[in-house]
């Protein structure tokens, strides 16, 4: 009995053994692996999102850049501590920033539908060398760049935008700007003489393609951010250097942009158009700063108008001089949208420079432009009430030569003009109202006259050397000129630390260097 038990329990354990065995063996059904796989509808870069229709494509790049005698990114030394040469005032700005790009292709039935957006993380000398930096507190609030502190930096957005059927939806380039924006041939991001959106605008738009080349947009853009430069209501006063608080009223009506465009194999021509709503917000505000009073809303302001803006722009390819040379320009004019003529990547910059002198009995020389969309002097305040639009026009251009697949050269410039109408006198113009505020109470000489309106003038010559694809070392030299139009002299009491004494009126120079490493990916 007990060898019959034993060989059952001996079977049974045998059975269970080659049953286990067996199971081992068999094959267990694995998770399907889905390769990452190219896509080749877009061009290079874009590989599908795994288990989707979608294409996307990663990039970016990674740039650092030094200016000597200028601010981060090329600006030159137009205004601020830079433009007084004072003790406050930075020889070199240091600039790190790393870039990403995200973009995002579908095919539809309705076209195509694109996603892209760009964001970068930076590092940049403190206050762009355009403050003193004891005004820290009192600055941090306007200027986001006074943020890079030790340990810090910045974190911003450029392009966000979606594309749609023809519409464009977002942050995006307006449909009023060229394809170079404010580059034609420039690192630095301060060229004037036209528009400049190339960090993106909030708009709509739509853009119709109508065969051969020829496509035409329009669009709405948000002006608040891009599009306005400044209204001054005289009556708060105006500083030594002409300007005063911004005292523009909220938005009402977005910008009315749009463009006509030719694409060729030998280049581009575009005509783009716009409208603009310039408002004030009261007739009486705090001195200087045009903050509002308990006054304001009871003291009336100027009736709204539309300005506008126009250019032409031409860009023409295969030209004698080498393969891929090239040459952009383009001509603009605005009646109460300066922005689009005194552009540049950041705010628009009014202009205050001091220099040297040889005039008896005068401290220093001074050089200064107020950039403004329009001005009023209330009827309170012996004015007409209404709002002078002022005028503006401008060019630039570059020539972009390719010395061999390592080296390249860019020469390029701009020339700008401001413009206020009118005579000196006649309280009924912009420019009668203006030299009546600002010479009021001044000590002048005998052969002084006031006339706000200005030129600037900018001549640069990039060089690039790119040692391998992608990885490009270059090295920029710019001069700008402010042709002012004052003469004589006054005493003036400029911004600290500059004392309050007598000014000769006088046009100013400055130069900058600017040297770049960047890598793109």
């Amino acid at each position: 009995m007990k060898f019959i038990k034993n060989l059952t329990l001996g079977s049974a354990a045998l059975l269970f053994a080659v049953g286990g065995a067996q199971a081992a063996d068999l094959p267990i059904k694995a998770k399907a692996v889905e390769y990452v796989r190219i896509c080749s509808l877009y061009g290079a870069g874009f590989f599908y999102i795994p288990g989707t229709d979608t294409c996307i494509k990663l990039g970016g790049y990674l740039r650092v850049d030094t200016t000597f005698n200028g601010g981060i990114h090329g600006q030159p030394a137009w205004n601020g501590d830079l433009g007084q040469q004072n003790r406050y005032s930075d020889y070199f700005a240091s600039r790190s920033r790393l870039a990403f790009d995200i973009e995002t292709r579908t095919a539809t039935e309705y076209g195509v539908v694109r996603t892209f957006g760009q964001a970068y993380i930076q590092f940049g000398t403190l206050g762009g060398s355009s403050f003193n930096p004891n005004n820290l507190a009192t600055n941090l609030g306007n200027n986001g760049q006074l943020l890079d502190t030790a340990g810090g930096g910045a974190a911003a957005n450029q392009y966000l935008f979606l594309q749609f059927a023809g519409f464009t939806f977002g942050k995006s380039a307006s449909a009023y700007a060229t394809p170079w924006q404010g580059f034609p041939g420039n690192n630095s991001s301060y060229l004037l003489g036209g528009e400049d959106t190339d960090t993106g605008v909030n708009n709509i738009q739509y853009t119709a393609q109508f065969g051969n080349g020829v496509s035409g947009s329009v669009g709405l853009d948000d002006p608040v951010v891009w599009d306005r430069t400044a209204v001054y209501n005289l009556s708060t006063g105006l500083s030594a250097v002409g300007v005063t608080g911004n005292a523009y009223d909220g938005v009402h009506a977005p910008d009315i942009v749009g463009n006509i465009r030719v694409d060729q194999a030998w280049g581009l021509f575009q005509i783009s158009a716009a409208a603009h709503e310039v408002g004030g917000s009261y007739n009486i505000l705090t001195a200087t700063t045009a903050a509002p009073t308990a006054l304001s809303e009871i003291s009336g302001h100027p009736e709204t108008k539309w300005g506008g803006s126009v250019m032409a722009a031409l860009n023409i390819k295969n030209i004698p001089t080498g393969a891929g040379d090239d040459i952009k320009v383009d001509a603009s004019y605005a009646k109460g949208e300066t922005k689009n003529v005194i552009a540049s990547a950041s705010t628009s910059p009014s202009f205050a420079m001091f220099g040297n002198t040889s005039r008896a009995g005068a401290y220093q020389s001074v050089g200064f432009g107020a950039t403004t969309d329009g001005v009023y002097l209330p009827a309170s305040a012996g004015g007409t009430g209404d709002i002078k639009l002022t005028e503006a026009y401008g060019v630039r251009g570059a020539f972009n030569h390719n010395w061999n697949p390592y080296w390249s050269s860019s020469l390029y410039g701009s020339y700008s003009a401001v413009r206020y109408n009118g005579a000196v006198g006649d309280l009924t113009t912009a420019k009668g109202q203006y030299c009546a505020t600002y010479t009021a109470g001044k000590v002048v000489s005998a052969d002084y006259t006031c006339n706000p309106d200005y030129n600037v003038s900018q001549l640069g010559v990039v060089t690039r050397w790119t040692p391998v694809k992608n990885l490009t070392f270059s090295g920029e030299v710019q001069w700008f000129h402010l042709d002012q139009k004052f003469t004589g002299t006054a005493v003036l009491a400029p911004s600290a630390p500059k004392p309050a004494t007598v000014y000769e009126f006088k046009n100013q120079d400055t130069v900058f260097l600017q040297v770049r490493a960047q890598r793109n990916f």
